[in-house]
């Protein structure tokens, strides 16, 4: 019995093989030829996205960074020495031209103004009563009188009034010192932190003030360019004023618009830049002094070019392409002159006509002559089937058939070692060491 026992053994695993065997070359011939790509792999179209070149205006920026600084700037400081009375402001608040910002006790200064206008009186009586006696001394004549005594009396009204003009600008410079201890505006702007508290004595001449205010609508920004670009700068304002675009630092954000003011009237020899300052409306107030932003200034606009994405130029050893879409779904890679380029669009002068399609992604297996599945971006391409394994004699299998000969190995082990029953599970016995 042990001898038909390794007899049907035999010829079990012997099929088994064969149909390993008949499996694996029969896997062959339904794909590829060995060394040939099947379906899914490497030999079939490549996924690529495609879009148009078109023809249309495209502007010319020149780009700088710069901080934006206020239209105006004025530190708050007391004129006079005195007391604080009030603060008329809140930190923060917009305020206009003449609006009261605080008040300094004004009662030395009223005292003093009082005392101009007292000896401005004084001396005008003293002129009236001298001009009397004049008409007088003029009326009685040289009979009782000397002409001496007449010319004095001449003299003397002219230093009295002398003497009251002079009082007349002490009252003049009494008022204006008086008119210190009430602090106005300078001009429209917005507060910033109070310096100082009220009820605190204040000084001429103090270095922090009180308060101060900028001018932030409108707002400038002051850039530099490099001295390279000087010409074009020049060239084009001369036609008119430049509009400037005041941008985020990541350059992704329109903060406002605005024109070009200024050009300085020097180059920076250290540095090889030149300065130039634009005025921004700053109606939402996304510009605020200090802060540092990107400037793009519009210099000029390319008038119907030929413009691609900058994604489908490729640069390689000759220089730079782009690979063009024909009708029978094969590329074709042709060489480009690139006029000008930025993060989103390239103006071709040579090489592409407004119409042709061209790749803009999906070049990592493309080359000349490859045949593609075309896709307008707007949804990503199918991701490609799994790749067949390639085992060590050239033959491929799938992770299928490694399964399937996972399986029949155990099945044979099983066999060897066991019998299996109509269920198909296999029975373990014990060798109780009767048979051989």
């Amino acid at each position: 019995m042990s001898l038909v026992r390794w007899a049907t053994t035999v010829v079990v695993i012997g099929a088994i093989a064969g149909g390993v065997y008949y499996t694996m070359h029969s896997g062959s011939q339904n794909g590829a030829a060995p060394g040939g790509q099947g379906r899914g792999g490497f030999g079939g179209p490549v996924a690529v996205v495609v879009k148009p070149a078109r023809t249309g205006d495209v502007p010319v920026y020149l780009e700088g960074v710069g901080s934006v600084k206020a239209l105006n700037t004025a530190t708050i400081r007391a004129q006079v020495d005195g007391r604080l009375l009030s603060v008329n402001f809140k930190e923060g608040q917009d305020v206009k031209k003449g609006d009261l910002l605080a008040k300094i006790d004004p009662a030395t200064y009223q005292a003093q103004l009082d005392q101009a206008i007292a000896k401005k009186a004084l001396d005008e009586a003293l002129l009236a009563n001298t001009k009397h006696d004049l008409e007088r001394f003029q009326k009685v004549g040289t009979l009782a009188i000397s002409q001496q005594q007449i010319d004095t009396q001449v003299a003397l009204i002219k230093q009295q009034e002398a003497q009251v003009k002079s009082d007349i600008a002490a009252i003049e410079n009494a008022q204006a010192i008086l008119g210190y201890t009430t602090i106005l505006s300078p001009f429209d702007g917005r507060t910033g932190i109070r310096l100082v508290d009220e009820g605190n004595l204040v000084h001429n001449g103090d270095t922090n003030g009180i308060v101060t205010i900028t001018q932030v609508q409108p707002i400038t920004v002051v850039f530099t360019l490099p001295q390279q670009d000087l010409p074009t700068l020049t060239q084009s304002i001369a036609t008119g004023a430049l509009t400037a675009q005041a941008l985020s630092t990541n350059s992704q954000t329109e903060l406002d618009v605005g024109s070009l003011k200024v050009i300085d009237n020097q180059v920076d020899q250290q540095t090889g830049t030149i300065r130039l300052k634009a005025e921004f409306p700053n109606d939402k107030r996304q510009l605020w002094p200090g802060q540092f932003v990107n400037v793009r200034l519009l210099v000029d606009t390319l008038k119907n070019v030929v413009v691609v994405p900058t994604e489908a130029v490729q640069r390689g050893p000759d220089g730079t392409y782009v690979y063009v879409v024909g009708a029978d779904n094969t590329v074709a890679m042709e060489a480009v002159k690139v006029a000008r380029q930025d993060e989103k669009n390239a103006v071709i002068a040579e090489g592409v006509t407004s119409g042709e399609s061209v790749v803009t992604s999906g070049f990592g297996r493309l080359k000349d002559g490859s045949t593609v599945s075309i896709s307008d971006g707007s949804a990503a391409p199918e991701p490609e089937k799994p790749q067949r394994k390639r085992s060590r004699d050239g033959k491929k299998s799938s992770s299928a058939d490694e399964n399937a000969q996972a399986t029949q190995a155990s099945t044979e082990a099983a066999m060897v070692t066991g019998s299996t029953n109509g269920d198909g599970k296999h029975r373990h016995r014990k060798d109780n060491g009767a048979t051989p």
